[in-house]
């Protein structure tokens, strides 16, 4: 579905069901140099099991118009834009990685717009290494190597790679470099200094009120479980209700744990849907 947001086109994928306002949404915002495509089997479940979904491509990646936006504020706030152009008053807001960053900002600047609030492989701060942020910006296929090597937790996660054929580094790998060719120069950097330069996650953690779920990669080296304990700790601090899980995979979550992925975020989803429904 194209959106119309500041006279540019704005894509989200619907999981394949048209689009129905009236459900409760999800709104799925994926990561660096990635698109919609990583969200693909958690949205095209909570499209057919009775959510209304908006799997973003962020700007100048994907089918989304540039230009990129260099600020996780700039994001959260082009983000409820979208929502507003879809008709969507209020939503569960989930993100993976930088987008965790992009969904903890928008529903903590925005409550009025948040049901929930999801983020898997989240970290506070979200620090890049000036190694990283300069082959981002001298020679990005060195860094798409490095970043999609350290995604992944092993060459061959199972259960997610069932049958000859289904890589999951080889199709991380070439994503990102599909996104980096349709995108605008220096895309991947313009992602990593937007994470490296935020610095407002741990404030922004404890004004929530939604109800939280922070969901981590045993094995990941990126964003380990550990890198979460300032917002969990946060959190509790400010009263929210926050759940966290950790699954047996490496930073790439939906593709290396896909079905527990999508078990614990439809779960948190239903619960939700449920308290938000609730007299007041």
């Amino acid at each position: 579905m194209i959106l119309d947001v500041h006279g540019r086109a704005a894509y989200a994928y619907t999981g394949g069901k048209p689009f129905d306002a009236a459900r409760p949404a999800v709104v799925f915002i994926h990561g660096a140099e990635h698109d919609h495509s990583v969200w693909a089997l958690q949205t095209r479940y909570f499209a057919h099991h009775g959510f209304c979904v908006l799997a973003l491509d962020l700007p100048s990646h994907g089918k989304s118009d540039g230009p990129a936006l260099a600020s996780i504020a700039e994001l959260a706030d082009w983000v409820i834009a979208v929502l507003d152009a879809a008709g969507v008053q209020k939503a569960l807001f989930v993100g993976h990685s930088m987008g965790s960053l992009i969904a903890l900002e928008a529903a903590s600047r925005y409550p009025e717009h948040a049901t929930g609030l999801a983020l898997l492989a989240t970290a506070a701060p979200m620090a890049v290494s000036d190694t990283l942020l300069d082959a981002a910006r001298e020679h990005e296929p060195e860094a798409i190597a490095m970043v999609n090597q350290w995604s992944h937790s092993t060459i061959a996660a199972k259960p997610s790679s069932p049958a000859p054929g289904f890589w999951l580094q080889g199709v991380n790998q070439r994503l990102m470099e599909r996104v980096s060719l349709r995108g605008e120069a220096l895309l991947f950097h313009t992602d990593f200094s937007a994470c490296n330069t935020y610095a407002d996650a741990v404030e922004r953690a404890t004004a929530m009120r939604c109800p939280v779920c922070i969901v981590s990669g045993k094995r990941d080296v990126m964003t380990p479980p550990r890198a979460a304990r300032p917002l969990v700790d946060a959190l509790k601090k400010a009263g929210a209700s926050v759940q966290t899980v950790e699954l047996d995979a490496g930073h790439a979550l939906m593709s290396e744990q896909p079905d527990a992925t999508l078990d614990t975020l439809f779960a948190f989803a239903l619960a939700c849907a449920h308290s938000s429904t609730k007299p007041a």
